[in-house]
């Protein structure tokens, strides 16, 4: 599946399951709890989890439930983009050319 497609998918995901309709700061407090969740999958991947209540992970089941997150991320970041009529692409090329503009283009 390419990011076109996946985004259309996700599209039509949310909206069969009416979570493209929430008030968009409702979707951003989502997106600001996934990121917590990504770090928190980090953390255990690169540091572990210290905590007397939690059993210790393998590498791969860490790992797995990082890119989980990393996928609920994505799909918050994809219906914010749908609301506003953005393609990733879109996003993709203007982050490209901000990056070569700000660090490659600077130095020459």
């Amino acid at each position: 599946m390419n990011v076109t497609e996946f985004q259309h998918w996700v599209k039509n995901y949310y909206d069969k399951r009416g979570w493209s309709n929430l008030d968009i700061f409702i979707r951003i407090g989502f997106l600001a709890e996934e990121t917590g969740e990504v770090a928190r999958a980090i953390r255990a991947l690169e540091i572990g989890r210290d905590r007397p209540d939690e059993e210790a992970e393998s590498y791969t089941k860490n790992r797995e439930e990082l890119v989980g997150e990393l996928g609920d991320v994505l799909g918050n970041v994809i219906v914010i983009a749908n609301k506003y009529d953005i393609s990733l692409e879109e996003i993709f090329e203007s982050h490209k050319e901000k990056l070569l503009k700000r660090y490659v283009e600077e130095k020459s």
